[in-house]
């Protein structure tokens, strides 16, 4: 596929797997899961469901710049959570990061993510 770019930023933690931070084709980038550790240092973030939402959504939205966007150019969010009693938490970190209208979104409780956190956020974007 030749339209097909791979984003990429040192400001996102690098990928702990065989995949890229993101990809593009045409308009429409696609940000693979984010779960809240560090970019840098690759250390799981300290705190509460809060602390770790707010990581996540940092290193989507460092993801987005780098695609050449913003999370407001987000047509659809799947939230990942180990405990559904965080949903709300992580509902107000989220508004925090993004203008009406919000996009799709859904949100489901795993048994587990990867590096046993609580949370893992995916973003599709049209810019």
């Amino acid at each position: 596929m030749s339209n097909r770019a791979v984003i990429s930023t040192p400001d996102a933690p690098a990928a702990i797997g065989p995949y890229s931070q993101a990809i593009k084709v045409g308009n429409t980038v696609w940000l693979s899961g984010q779960i809240p550790l560090v970019p840098g240092s690759m250390e799981l973030v300290k705190g509460d469901i809060s602390a770790q939402a707010t990581q996540v959504f940092n290193n989507l939205a460092a993801v987005a710049e780098a695609a050449g966007g913003s999370l407001n150019h987000a047509v659809k969010i799947n939230i990942s959570l180990t405990n559904l009693d965080h949903f709300a938490a992580v509902n107000e970190v989220m508004a925090s990061f993004l203008s009406e209208p919000y996009p799709a979104r859904a949100c489901v409780q795993v048994a587990a993510l990867p590096r046993g956190v609580d949370i893992e956020v995916e973003a599709i974007l049209v810019i």
